[in-house]
């Protein structure tokens, strides 16, 4: 056998691993819209800095005539490349190989780039599209997926760890995407469910179909186990790259710093006119945000669930950051129990990888009733509670209107290790609302009254907006550290984050605090 015909065979092999089940098999998930395992990867990475592991890697069950058939790579594509020059490890569920089934092998595959990841700081792209276990193997598909599982929990906190559905993702393997950090779906033609809607049917007697009980619009509207839904293969990706640019290689360094030819010190005068004068009144919080960040970019994390919290990326003079804001467009702003849950794992990962966040206030409260009540709003409302005080790293708060009560305790005070707390002309810091608080002060005055009570109790609740409803009683205690004029809200961040930018501060030692799950 010569040297040449060795070549040549390992040629002919690595074209076959590149054809995973085949061009059949390829066509036909072509003719459904998708891209092949392979695919996707070119779209993730930059061009030509792919380097694949395991590409001859076979499965080892002798079990159901499954000896007979052997595909090289078993299913799924491994390796690692960059992304705008950045490391970047990816693994690709290959759908034409035994529906993207996970073997024992698969699963070996998948725990080697993690583990690399971990050894070299870099973060992990999972592109899932496989219909589950592989029923042949048993019980070594099921240790497969545990031992991924177990990876995802270790690594979180340590690597970023991004997910992309990109078809089914049934049954235990919608755990490991859960376990990450952001994940994107593609609408119509990615799902995720535990159990399917046979099992529904044959259960809860429930008619469903799988669109209807895991795509992307249920897991980014009503679960919230989804970030982004997409509207193509293309976007979806695109979500992933944008995702990555905002966030740092491991927990040990900063996010990338990306130069801007927008002024720091830039005014928007429009702002100055933003807050309505009646403080009932709605205006978008998303304005003030797109009007301050860096050339007016903002990437929004879970856009479509529990809107009255908005969340995300931008820059400030260059500096990645996470954005926080109440949303008085949606029930006023309120913090309720998904708002609070949002906003927590939002600021859990910020501080976890040395994002700043910037936090803008405008809320009346937490959401009353029983249903909230009931569904356990003070538990929910405690995690947002719990990861902002729990977070060390730098974070900017500035109140544009109401800052009432409990919420405004939770939304990055000062009491809770707030960096930089500004407050705007327009704020309102206070237990409550002025016309709840006369109501609660003044009651047995206004029942004494004589004359006309409603004049009486409007007198008295125009004193205590007067008298409270505004920013200076906090910042006479130094709870707010300056009150600051609108326009210059981009300008004010900017200086507070280059000063905090090698900002030191610590929790007590510890194995882990005990967040209210």
């Amino acid at each position: 056998m010569t040297n040449q015909y060795k070549v040549d065979e390992l040629v002919k092999l690595r074209e076959q691993a590149r054809e995973g089940g085949g061009l059949d098999r390829i066509e036909r998930h072509h003719a459904k819209g998708k891209k092949t395992a392979r695919e996707r990867i070119a779209l993730l990475l930059d061009e030509g800095s792919f380097e694949e592991f395991d590409m001859f890697k076979t499965h080892r069950c002798h079990h159901f005539g499954m000896e007979n058939t052997e595909y090289l790579g078993d299913g799924v594509v491994t390796g690692y490349g960059t992304i705008n020059g950045r490391l970047v490890y990816v693994f690709s569920q290959d759908f034409t190989v035994f529906g993207g089934a996970l073997s024992e092998t698969f699963a070996e595959k998948v725990c080697k780039i993690m583990d690399m990841a971990v050894k070299n700081g870099a973060p992990v792209i999972g592109l899932n599209d496989s219909g589950g276990a592989r029923i042949q193997e048993g019980i070594e598909s099921l240790a497969g997926y545990t031992d991924i599982f177990l990876r995802n929990v270790t690594s979180s906190g340590v690597i970023p760890q991004l997910s992309g559905i990109f078809g089914p993702c049934a049954g235990g393997a919608v755990y490991s995407p859960a376990l990450t950090d952001f994940t994107v779906m593609v609408d119509k033609n990615s799902y995720m469910f535990l159990t399917g809607p046979k099992v529904v049917k044959a259960v809860t007697h429930e008619e469903v179909d799988t669109d209807s009980l895991g795509g992307a619009g249920v897991h980014t509207a009503k679960s919230g186990v989804a970030h982004l839904a997409a509207a193509s293969e293309e976007e979806a990706i695109q979500y992933l790259r944008e995702i990555f640019s905002y966030i740092p290689q491991n927990n040990m360094e900063s996010p990338p710093f990306v130069p801007t030819n927008d002024p720091p010190n830039r005014s928007e005068l429009s702002l100055d006119q933003i807050i309505p004068e009646n403080p009932n009144e709605a205006y978008d919080i998303k304005e003030v945000i797109f009007k301050t960040v860096d050339d007016g970019k903002f990437l929004e994390i879970q856009p479509d669930y529990a809107p009255n919290l908005v969340i995300g990326f931008a820059r400030y003079g260059g500096i990645s950051v996470g954005v926080v804001a109440n949303q008085p467009k949606f029930l006023a702003g309120v913090l309720d129990i998904d708002s609070s849950v949002k906003g927590a794992r939002f600021v859990r990962f910020c501080d976890a990888f040395n994002i700043p966040v910037v936090t803008f206030v405008d809320v009346p409260g937490f959401l009353p009733g029983t249903i909230q009540e009931h569904g356990g709003v003070i538990r929910n409302g405690a995690k947002m509670l719990y990861a902002y005080a729990e977070a060390t790293i730098p974070k900017v708060t500035v109140i544009t209107r109401k800052a009432y009560g409990g919420a405004y305790c939770v939304m990055s005070s000062k009491h809770l290790r707030g960096d930089i707390n500004y407050a705007w002309p327009t704020a309102e810091i206070a237990v409550m609302g002025a016309k709840g608080a006369t109501e609660i002060l003044y009651a047995r005055e206004v029942a004494e009254y004589d004359g006309d009570k409603a004049a009486y109790l409007k007198q008295k609740e125009d004193e205590y907006a007067e008298n409270f409803a505004n920013p200076y009683i906090a910042a006479k205690r130094g709870y707010v550290d300056d009150i600051i004029l609108p326009n210059r809200t981009r300008f004010r961040i900017i200086k507070a984050l280059i000063m905090l930018k090698d900002k030191q501060d610590s929790n007590p030692p510890k194995k882990h605090g005990n967040i209210p799950l």
